[in-house]
């Protein structure tokens, strides 16, 4: 008996349906059979089903010698499962990489619920992935199982069948089936959650929801959106047949009454000359299923009066007053834009304030934070400002002024600050730099991955940048800052200008030579980072060839087999697409507002191909980096030299290797100590923890290079150490079937 009985009809589906099928079969949880029904699809589903039924024998093809619909079909298959769990897939939606894993794990944990309810996720055809913005509703906060009066949310998120898996003894107990007809999730999820003594949640997308171009057959006009009302009929006479579910009847009752209002009010759903009859319905419907006393939502007027001209009427009003709004604004915009055009002509005649310096910075604080900072205590003549978004305002500290891009305070700080500093290509590429500006570009990080020039042939990393507005915001640099020969060499050839390279090393890793262990100790508990733990830092790079940045990593699976001493603190990319994991093991750390902290609070770093890497060498702390999909990473981007060749410490080439490295002590051996000074020596030469005085002694004071305090040599520097540094690492035991990692790593 298997553990998952899912169950896909196939209608018309041919373009997706291999993709359906291949993301049930893929699923690193195997224990499963895949129910496939052929719904008499007029295209080629019979057959591509049974092409799939002939190379697997978890696929069970089913043929139906009619065409019953969605219902009829996820019937057809129920009738055949003998799994413990059924899981419902519709034919143009996937299940995500290890859902069904998740899904069982969770059902476990959870002592064998009647119901799961997983989240999902649309996509759409253009590449955007947007998840349910019910999400919330799905915490795993609260006791679990629970009954539905305990969490009565649930009622509002997405009412389908396939956001949830279903014990099958308890759907044949209670005889659920699906009705005919359009919308027939409808008397199956509220008869089964009603019904249900245990139910649970997972907070986790299990589910691609397709949204396709053309829209889904529910978007269609049809005649057949009356069915709606046959199947509210059914919810309810299902609760009257049951006393005890009485007291849901005012919640149906809403639902019943949104759900009206929302068919009726999306355009194109109902055919034209249909939308009297249909008020008329929903209105006889209001009147016989209306719970007195409870509050509703004011478009429910629009049901229970039946308004149909009145609402019209309101529609156009609506219309106009929106188009007449429109028009306004735009106006307002282009009188806002002309104002500040001339407002920032009129600041460009005034002088240039040599007490004044602004800073930007596109990833955080980073060096011009740290140049910021430095500024204040060495130059506290100088006022500083920072140009920030208001959602960014959270990662800056106090002190310095805030300046809100775009506004009248940005243009004059633009045409009247001596210095300007950021990291981004350009402050404003609409910036008209005057004599006596002084521009200071820190750059992001040591590169590994083509930048600049380079891209011109990388196009799938290139995108969209304008190279000729790239190379006018360099001609705009007075200086550039550089960690190590390596960016100096690669910035003066991908960025070719008049600038000055200030090899003075990379301000933002100066607080790694000044942290104490009372700061690392600090920043680990308001982490939650527990006592004696192993912190591992992950912060994968961005992948140019992928359009969603899902970690390649099962963060999960690689804490359950690492065992109970170790936690991660994941940082995904701002745009990763699934889930991190869940547990109190492995933290999600994407919003904090200081990379630099993170890395002192951590033992070790694992990444791919971020440049962070090279900024966590200055801690000399353990780097493991993880190189699957190097190939692919090196096609798209290109790189300025194999990663695998010269690494800062271990290499994985798969999660099962990474496993072994952290489970055997290699990650924290000697021959990663050897790699990681190799690595060291070459890149964190000027990283001495005074970079940021020496740019602002020579920049903004004047002083002579020969009197800038000299780098410090990396024999003679002292890093804050790791918690983990001051107590015994744990190694774990190896499974069976994985061999020890090797030196030769």
């Amino acid at each position: 008996m298997p553990r998952f009985s899912v169950i896909v009809p196939a209608y018309q589906v041919q373009a997706y349906l291999s993709q359906c099928l291949d993301s049930v079969l893929s699923q690193s949880y195997p224990d499963l059979e895949l129910i496939a029904v052929d719904d008499c699809s007029p295209d080629a589903c019979g057959a591509i089903i049974d092409e799939y039924a002939a190379r697997d024998a978890r696929v069970k093809a089913v043929h139906l010698a009619r065409n019953q619909g969605l219902g009829g079909a996820r019937n057809a298959g129920m009738a055949e499962a003998s799994g413990d769990y059924l899981v419902f897939l519709d034919s143009d939606d996937t299940l995500t990489p290890d859902a069904l894993r998740a899904i069982a794990d969770r059902i476990k944990e959870t002592g064998e619920p009647d119901v799961l309810v997983y989240d999902y996720a649309r996509t759409y055809w253009d590449g955007r992935t947007v998840r349910n913005q019910l999400a919330g509703r799905l915490t795993h906060q609260g006791p679990a199982p629970f009954r539905l009066e305990d969490r009565p949310g649930l009622l509002r998120v997405l009412m389908v069948a396939w956001n949830k898996a279903c014990r099958r003894d308890f759907v044949a107990q209670h005889g659920f089936t699906f009705p005919p007809g359009y919308y027939e999730d409808t008397p199956w999820t509220f008869p089964v959650l009603l019904t249900a003594e245990s139910i649970a949640t997972l907070d986790r997308v299990c589910v691609h929801y397709r949204q396709r171009r053309q829209g889904s057959i529910l978007g269609t006009t049809s005649d057949r959106h009356f069915d709606l009302f046959e199947q509210y009929e059914r919810v309810f006479a299902f609760v009257e047949e049951r006393p005890e579910l009485a007291r849901w009847r005012p919640e149906l009752f809403r639902r019943m009454v949104d759900h009206y209002a929302t068919v009726f009010t999306r355009r194109g759903r109902l055919p034209r000359g249909s939308h009297g009859a249909f008020l008329r319905r929903a209105r006889a419907h209001y009147r016989r299923y209306r719970v007195p006393g409870i509050r509703m939502q004011p478009r429910s007027a629009l049901v229970r009066f039946g308004l149909h001209r009145t609402f019209r009427a309101l529609q156009l009003a609506s219309a106009a007053r929106r188009r007449t709004l429109k028009a306004a604004v735009k106006l307002a915009r282009a009188v806002r834009a002309g104002t500040l055009r001339l407002h920032y002509r009129v600041q460009l005649r005034l002088p240039v304030r040599a007490d004044r310096a602004v800073f930007a910075s596109e990833a955080g604080r980073g060096d011009p934070g740290a140049l910021e900072e430095a500024v204040r205590a060495l130059a506290p003549h100088i006022r500083t400002a920072w140009i920030v978004r208001p959602e960014h305002q959270h990662t800056l500290p106090p002190g310095p002024r805030r300046i809100r891009p775009g506004g009248a305070a940005y243009w004059t700080a633009l045409a009247r600050a001596k210095y300007l500093v950021t990291d981004a290509d350009a402050l404003d590429r609409r910036l008209r730099k005057r004599r006596g500006q002084v521009v200071i570009q820190t750059r992001r990080g040591t590169p590994l991955g083509h930048m600049g020039l380079d891209l011109l042939e990388r196009p799938a990393a290139a995108r969209d940048t304008d190279f000729a507005a790239l190379l006018r915001g360099v001609d705009q640099w007075d200086h550039v800052l550089s960690g190590n020969r390596h960016s100096t060499l690669v910035w003066e050839r991908v960025f070719p200008g008049r600038y000055r390279t200030l090899e003075y090393g990379s301000p933002r890793n100066d607080v790694f030579q000044r942290a104490t262990s009372a700061d690392v100790s600090r920043l680990r508990e308001s982490l939650g980072i527990p006592r004696g733990a192993v912190a591992i830092l992950y912060a994968p790079a961005c992948r140019d060839h992928r359009r969603t940045q899902r970690p390649l990593l099962d963060l999960e699976r690689v804490v359950r087999r690492l065992g109970p001493r170790f936690v991660i603190l994941a940082r995904p990319q701002p745009a990763h697409d699934g889930p991190l994991g869940a547990g109190a093991r492995i933290i999600d750390v994407g919003d904090h507002p200081s990379v630099e902290s993170l890395c002192l609070a951590s033992d070790a770093l694992l990444t791919d191909y971020a440049s962070l890497m090279f900024d966590y060498a200055n801690l000399d702390r353990p780097v493991v980096v993880h190189t699957e999909d190097w190939e692919a990473y090196e096609a798209a981007r290109g790189a300025y030299f194999d990663l695998r060749s010269f690494p800062p410490g271990a290499v994985a080439r798969s999660e099962d290797e990474l496993i072994d490295i952290f489970a055997s002590g290699h990650w924290c051996g000697s021959r990663s100590a050897q790699l990681r000074a190799a690595f060291r020596e070459r890149f964190c030469a000027y990283d001495d923890g005074r970079a940021a005085e020496r740019v602002v002694r020579h920049v903004v004071l004047g002083d002579a290079p020969q009197a800038l305090p000299p780098v410090v040599p990396l024999a003679r520097r002292n890093p804050v150490p790791s918690a983990g540094a001051r107590s015994p690492l744990a190694t774990v035991p190896q499974p069976s079937g994985h061999l020890p990692v090797t030196e030769s790593h």
